[in-house]
């Protein structure tokens, strides 16, 4: 019994849906990190700058201070105070960073859209190529236009 679970497993898991999921999963994660790195080191210092040298990282709201002295000059030194912060700049930040995911997934499916139709009308052109042009008469077999309704030779009706 045992035996024929693991030769279950081992047939789904080299099911070449699974090892591509695998793999997307993990480019999908390489990506993210690629992603928070452009927002967090590319896109927000500029805008940071813009807005008057503003660090969104460093963005809080403390609910209750924790053991240090208040004000904290940054977040890191207010949760190593043990304050419990509202950390909206770190929010903003994941917002931009799945704006430009979904963005970059919008831009990937509408292109594999674009493919995919693109061969589907060149798959219906090549059928409509390979249509026979002719057809054979039930009636008399001489070879008659694919689109008739009735034979030129024998006159019968091949709509019956």
């Amino acid at each position: 019994m045992f035996k024929n679970f693991l030769n279950e497993f081992k047939k789904f898991a080299m099911r070449g849906n699974v090892i591509d999921m695998a793999v997307g999963i993990i480019i999908g994660a390489a990506f993210g990190k690629i992603v928070d790195s452009l927002v967090k080191d590319v896109i927000m210092p500029p805008i940071g700058l813009l807005l008057g040298k503003v660090d969104f990282s460093n963005l809080y709201l403390v609910l209750k201070a924790g053991n240090g002295d208040a004000p904290y000059n940054s977040l890191a030194a207010a949760q190593a105070a043990g304050a419990v912060t509202l950390n909206y700049g770190l929010f903003i930040n994941a917002i931009i960073s799945f704006m430009i995911v979904a963005f970059a997934v919008f831009i990937l499916i509408k292109g594999i859209n674009n493919l995919q139709a693109k061969m589907d009308k060149k798959e219906a052109q090549d059928a409509a190529k390979a249509a026979p042009k002719t057809k054979v008469c039930p009636y008399c077999c001489s070879e008659i236009p694919a689109g008739a309704v009735r034979c030129p030779n024998c006159t019968s009706d091949l709509n019956k």
